[in-house]
């Protein structure tokens, strides 16, 4: 069996032309590490995108893809949901930035207050990372305290960032504030509170990532939060909307102190929220938590639509059966090609990734043959899903027959020792390097 990439040479010949032009305008070519060309196997890959529907995309050379990625996961009813679109359209006719606060923000505010028992204030910003930086400030003034504990990924501000292989800039300084500590460990975050007892701000972590937590584990987090003192902040800029209509505290029932949301709130239009008590959130009084763009009326227009249409349209049903349908497909062609031990599957059905081993690359071999024949037979993922509300049962047989086909070439490759010729591209890299 031999690779479909031979079959395809020029198929990006205009994208690879414009990631020409790209290098000498654009760091890295792309303005998000994870959309860029490192990400998918450059030369055997589209790089550029012109244009977007529902669950599909187009890249610079007209090719069309079912598109698994979803701009990073915000699109949770898929690329121009109608009612989505009216609304912003609407705004536009009335303006989209003020010199006052607006009714429709206030009114946002109000709604998500009531969407979650939890909160009592809410505060907009625009991406995620605002509004992960602002609850951490926020902590930090209302307990007089500079140290951070941090679990998942929380953006790319100095205090979070400093802690990764992407810290370049950071000055040492910041990043001996934040300490990340393992998910579902509550002896490890036990341990780390005691060491800095007194000296926590925040405990911020992601209430789940891909992998759920264990019975009691949110739980206890909460409890040592209390305990110590420390606001306890759940970054639900993934899972908020995706788990459960009411996030993290909908799913397992532990309120946080604070909670962030973005991605899915605004599906593809910009938007961000920091939910929480008011003993904490009245402290942005104080903190400067301010912005030309806080408040920008087309993300609340898309934040209020977006509402309506989770109150009314069985949205996570959906997106929960073509997620499982796909899940249960990619394991039993992974263990019909007996690539069980090379490939594996994680996550639940709104965002689940692919593990890769035993290719002497760290996976990402296997990743790449993969995407590779993957992108031949129309399926853009990057060895991950975040299914939407616009995916179809049509779209998950496409996507699996094009993954049969693709562990076909992965297993022949394996079988006679030549799975690097395969690839006709480069091999993707890993956003975040090994230390």
């Amino acid at each position: 069996m031999t690779s479909s990439a031979n079959d395809y040479s020029g198929r990006y010949r205009e994208s690879l032309a414009l990631l020409g032009r790209a290098e000498s305008a654009v760091p890295s070519q792309a303005q998000t590490f994870s959309k860029s060309w490192t990400q998918f196997p450059r030369g055997a890959s589209p790089v550029f995108a012109e244009r977007a529907d529902g669950g599909f995309v187009w890249d610079a050379d007209g090719h069309r893809y079912i598109d698994w990625p979803m701009a990073l996961g915000p699109l949770l009813l898929g690329h121009n949901y109608p009612a989505v679109n009216d609304a912003v359209a609407a705004q536009l006719s009335n303006g989209a930035a003020f010199s006052l606060p607006t009714v429709a923000e206030l009114v946002l505010a109000e709604r998500l207050i009531d969407w979650f028992p939890y909160a009592e204030r809410a505060r907009f910003g625009k991406n995620g990372s605002d509004a992960t930086s602002g609850a951490v400030r926020a902590a930090r003034a209302v307990t007089g305290r500079d140290r951070i504990l941090c679990c998942g990924y929380h953006g790319w501000q100095d205090w979070f960032i400093g802690t990764t292989t992407r810290g370049a800039g950071v000055p040492a300084a910041v990043s001996a504030l934040t300490t990340p500590f393992p998910y579902n460990n509550i002896a490890a975050l036990t341990e780390l509170l005691e060491t800095h007892s007194g000296a926590v701000a925040a405990i911020i972590m992601e209430p789940m990532g891909i992998v759920p937590p264990a019975p009691g584990y949110l739980e206890a987090v909460r409890d040592l939060a209390t305990r110590h003192g420390a606001v306890l902040i759940f970054d639900e800029c993934w899972t908020g909307f995706r788990i459960d209509l009411k996030g993290a505290f909908g799913k397992f029932g532990v309120a946080p102190d604070l909670a962030c949301f973005g991605k899915a709130l605004g599906n593809g239009v910009p938007i961000s929220v920091i939910l929480g008590r008011a003993d904490v959130m009245d402290v942005f009084d104080e903190v400067f938590f301010s912005f030309t763009f806080g408040g920008d009326m087309l993300g609340i227009a898309a934040a209020d639509a977006v509402l309506d249409v989770l109150e009314r349209e069985p949205v996570l049903a959906h997106v929960d059966e073509i997620g499982s349908a796909l899940m249960d497909g990619f394991r039993d062609l992974v263990e019909a090609h007996g690539l069980a031990e090379n490939i594996g599957l994680s996550g639940y059905p709104g965002r689940h990734v692919m593990e890769f081993a035993g290719d002497g690359q760290d996976g990402l071999l296997l990743k790449s043959v993969l995407q590779q024949e993957g992108l031949a037979r129309g399926v853009l993922a990057a060895g991950w899903h975040a299914p939407s509300y616009a995916h179809t049962h049509d779209d998950v047989k496409k996507t699996l027959d094009a993954y049969d086909a693709a562990l076909g070439v992965i297993g022949d490759g394996i079988a006679r020792n030549d799975l690097p010729q395969r690839l006709m591209g480069e091999t993707v890299q890993a956003v975040f390097r090994k230390p």
